[in-house]
């Protein structure tokens, strides 16, 4: 270890962890499964359970769940033991537990049946701890991580191997950061923050002036000196980019969820319970008020303000505010309304374009 690292804790070896392949089967009854959605049993409630599958794939003692009647009629053939249902289905084969929303239910069950696996505290021989650095006794350090100078690492902490802290950056309680996440210097992440492999945060926003004195390189860079705050309850994913402030802070508001493979810059300000699909680029300064949804491939430009609960379509290029709660498509964006009247319109065009022929010819005869 560093002369400059503190001295480790006892290493979290391999043998204190667990993969969910490596734990052992859970089973439970479907009136335990019931009390826990608080749903109420038709059938056998002793009736034990020991997986949860989708219905073309479920064996005897498997759960499975139906949310319309096409789920159902499949998990009617399957050979499933018992099926979460939301509606009034009926079955003479199976048990059923009933519950207001079979997703709903569905996303409380699943970590019944496969729990994370737990990560010991400890400090792996192979990191490095600078000596300034706060890492809480019940954290888990993996293996060649990295805590640089007034790193604070909270209690239950976990990051799982590979991962960069960059100095005074902050991690809070119970988060986790799957292998190979950079923290650049400063960065601030809350509690119970998720960030998934690969995924850079903090690093330098695309910032330059033209400098024509330079006519060798004139791309003069302003140095990005600000920092990124990701509040409580976010879930980032993989290889995901969050760029520090030119000055202020990019911040990411609470109960937010980004997609893979998204690209956030300078500055940005993501609104709480926000929803980015993957492959979205936000511009820098732009603002997104609470719980704005953007699907798939949407790009912002710069230094506008999207209002709360908009909605913006795939693959929808936005040059404009946004008032609240409206629905934009398209590229370039406007209300999904008009974007669909003009969508159909150019399936009209060819259709047209033979009548104004038609109509050339005859006004050709006539003169």
């Amino acid at each position: 270890m560093n002369v400059a690292s503190k001295p480790a804790r006892r290493p979290a070896t391999e043998s204190q962890t667990s993969s969910p392949e490596a734990s052992p089967q859970l089973t439970f009854t479907a009136a335990e499964i019931a009390q826990h959605v608080a749903g109420k049993i038709d059938g056998d409630g002793s009736v034990v359970l020991a997986g949860f599958a989708p219905a073309d794939a479920a064996g005897e003692g498997d759960l499975t769940f139906a949310e319309n009647e096409a789920y159902f009629a499949r998990a009617e053939q399957s050979a499933a033991s018992a099926v979460l249902v939301a509606d009034d289905f009926t079955s003479k084969s199976k048990t059923l537990i009933r519950v207001p929303d079979a997703r709903l239910a569905f996303a409380k069950v699943l970590p019944l049946f496969f729990p994370e696996p737990p990560f010991a505290p400890g400090i792996d021989s192979s990191a490095f701890i600078h000596g300034t650095a706060d890492v809480h006794p019940t954290a888990h350090i993996g293996p060649f991580c990295v805590l640089r100078e007034r790193v604070k690492i909270g209690a239950r902490v976990v990051l799982e191997g590979g991962n960069h802290i960059g100095a005074a950056s902050e991690i809070g309680e119970d988060s986790r950061l799957f292998p190979n996440v950079t923290l650049y210097p400063r960065s601030v992440v809350g509690a119970r923050v998720r960030i998934h492999a690969g995924s850079v945060i903090g690093s330098d926003g695309f910032g330059y002036v033209f400098d024509k004195s330079r006519p060798e390189a004139p791309h003069r860079k302003v140095p990005q000196v600000g920092k990124v705050i990701i509040h409580d309850d976010v879930e980032i994913g993989a290889n995901v980019t969050i760029d520090r402030g030119a000055l202020g802070s990019t911040v990411i508001g609470r109960g937010s969820k980004i997609d893979n493979l998204v690209q956030i810059a300078h500055n940005v300000v993501i609104g709480e319970n926000c929803i980015v699909v993957a492959q979205v680029g936000i511009a820098g300064s732009t603002k997104l008020g609470k719980s704005v949804t953007l699907a798939g491939q949407v790009g912002l430009a710069g230094h506008l303000k999207i209002g709360d609960q908009v909605a913006i379509g795939a693959q929808s290029g936005v040059m404009h505010d946004i008032p609240d709660g409206e629905k934009w498509l398209g590229s370039p964006a406007g209300p999904i309304a008009n974007t669909k009247r003009q969508w159909i319109a150019v399936q009209k065009l060819p259709e047209l374009l033979q009548r104004v022929k038609a109509l050339e010819k005859q006004l050709k005869k006539k003169s």
